[in-house]
C-alpha cells in the first residue's frame, strides 16, 4: 500500500502559525524518511485551526530539504486564481523540483468576505466555471491550446520539458466526470463524503480517457482522516480533538483551533464521544481511529470497495509530537520500507 500525507499545518493549542509552519516542515523531513510517498499541503484561508494558507510556499520549502517524497498541493483553489498563474508557478516549482511536484487542484469557498477578497475586479466579481479553470491549467501546462486559440502562441518554461502530475480534488461525482475527461489523476476526499468514495472512484476509473497529460491510465487517491494510538484507547482520547473541533464548528463556531485532546474529552457529549471510527454495519465513518491493527484494517476495506491506488492520510491531531507518532505506527502498520535521505 502506497501511503502519502495532506498537512494543515495544525495549530496547536497555545503556539502560533509561526510554530505551526516550523512543524510542517520538520513534519516533512519526518515523513520522508518513514517513507510516506508524498506531502500535500493545503490552501485554508484566513484560518485559526491551520496555518497552511498558501500551499505553493510550503512546497517551495520543503522541495528544497527534501530529496524524495513528492510535493504538491492539497488543492490550490482555482476558483480564486488565474490558470495561467497557477500554470506558470507549478511548472516553475517543477523546474526547481524535478519529478517531484504535484498539482492538486480544487474548489470551496472561504465565505462571501474572503471570496471577495480574494477576487481582483471587487465591482464585478468573476463568475468561474470550474471545468473551464481546470481544463485550461492543463493546457497551459501540456501546450494544448488549439492552434486558432491566442494562447496557444505562448509558452510556459519552453526549455522544461517536464510538467508537474496534475490531480483534482474532489468529493462529489462532478469531480470524477472532469478527472475522467481530462485524463489526469483524481483524489476523493473521503473525510468529507465517505459514502460517495467508492462510487466516484469506480467511476473515475470507467470513464477514464487518456489526455495531453500523459497519464496512461486512471491514478487515484482515497484522502483519509486518520488517528493511530498505541490502543484502541489512547487512539479514542487522540481522535477527541477532531470530533471537538467539528461538534464546535456545527454549533457556528467557524474560528475555533483543533483542541488538546485532554480538553476535547471533557467537553464532548456522549453521542460525540461514541462517534464510531471504524466500519459499523457498512457505514465509512469521516475519522478513522484505532490501534494500528485496527486502522489497517478499516483503510484495507476502504480501498478494496473503492479500488483506490494510495490512501492519503490528513491528521488533526494538534500535538506535534503526537501527530508525528500516528504516522510513524501506520507506516509500520502497513509495512512501509523507511527511506535512507542525506
Amino acid at each position: 500500500m502506497r501511503l502519502s500525507v495532506v498537512d494543515l499545518g495544525i495549530v496547536a493549542p497555545e503556539t502560533s502559525e509561526k510554530d505551526a509552519l516550523v512543524d510542517s516542515v520538520q513534519f516533512a523531513l519526518a515523513v520522508e524518511r518513514l517513507g510516506y510517498h508524498r506531502i500535500w499541503f493545503a490552501e485554508h484561508h484566513a484560518s485559526t485551526m491551520g496555518a497552511s494558507h498558501h500551499p505553493e510556499l510550503l512546497i517551495a520549502a520543503v522541495g528544497a530539504l527534501t530529496s524524495k517524497i513528492r510535493v504538491g498541493s492539497g488543492a490550490v483553489l482555482m476558483n480564486h486564481y488565474s490558470p495561467f498563474k497557477v500554470a506558470e508557478m507549478f511548472k516553475q516549482l517543477e523546474a526547481m523540483y524535478p519529478g517531484r511536484v504535484d498539482l492538486g487542484m480544487g474548489r470551496a469557498t472561504a465565505g462571501p468576505v474572503l471570496d471577495l477578497a480574494l477576487q481582483q475586479n471587487r465591482i464585478t466579481p468573476a463568475n468561474v466555471e470550474h471545468t473551464q479553470q481546470v481544463a485550461e491549467t492543463v493546457a497551459w501546462l501540456t501546450d494544448d491550446f488549439p492552434p486558432e486559440h491566442p494562447f496557444s502562441l505562448t509558452a510556459l518554461l519552453p526549455s522544461v520539458a517536464e510538467i508537474p502530475h496534475t490531480w483534482l480534488l474532489g468529493s462529489s461525482p462532478n469531480g470524477s466526470n472532469l478527472a475522467a475527461g481530462l485524463g489526469i489523476g483524481y483524489t476523493f476526499a473521503g473525510f468529507i463524503n465517505p459514502e460517495g468514495a467508492a462510487p466516484a472512484l469506480r467511476h473515475y476509473r470507467k470513464r477514464f480517457t487518456p489526455g495531453a497529460s500523459g497519464l496512461a491510465e486512471p491514478r487515484a487517491i482515497l484522502a483519509v482522516n486518520v488517528t493511530v494510538g498505541e490502543t484502541a484507547d489512547e487512539a479514542a482520547r487522540l481522535v477527541s480533538s477532531p470530533k471537538a473541533y467539528y461538534a464546535r464548528v456545527a454549533r457556528g463556531d467557524f474560528s475555533t483551533p483543533v483542541p488538546a485532546a485532554d480538553d476535547a474529552v471533557a467537553e464532548l457529549t456522549v453521542a460525540e464521544r461514541d462517534q464510531p471510527t471504524c466500519i459499523v454495519d457498512g457505514v465509512r465513518p469521516r475519522l478513522v481511529a484505532g490501534s494500528p491493527a485496527q486502522v489497517r484494517a478499516t483503510i484495507e476495506q476502504m480501498v478494496e470497495e473503492t479500488g483506490a491506488d494510495e490512501v492519503m492520510v490528513q491528521s488533526m491531531i494538534p500535538d506535534p509530537a503526537e501527530r508525528h507518532r500516528s504516522h510513524e505506527l501506520l507506516a509500520e502498520a502497513f509495512g512501509i520500507t523507511p527511506v535512507s535521505v542525506p
